[in-house]
C-alpha cells in the first residue's frame, strides 16, 4: 500500500490525523501529510478509513 495526499486540495480538517496518527500528521504549513507509510494490516485499515472519510477526497491509496 502506498499513500499520497494532494496537499493543495487539503482543507486541514485533521480527520486523517485523528483517524490514523501513525500515518498522517498536520504539517507546519497546516496541510496534512503522510509521515509514515503503513506497515501492517491495522495501519492499512486505519489509513483506508481516513481516506474514505476525507471530506475533499485528497488521500489516494495505491496497491
Amino acid at each position: 500500500m502506498n499513500i499520497d495526499i494532494d496537499r493543495g486540495g487539503c482543507i486541514s480538517c485533521g480527520l486523517c490525523e485523528a483517524t490514523c496518527p501513525a500515518v498522517f500528521r498536520i504539517a507546519d504549513d497546516g496541510a496534512a501529510e503522510v509521515c509514515h507509510q503503513p506497515t501492517d494490516g491495522v495501519e492499512e485499515a486505519a489509513a483506508q478509513e481516513a481516506a474514505d472519510g476525507c471530506p475533499v477526497s485528497v488521500i489516494h491509496i495505491a496497491g
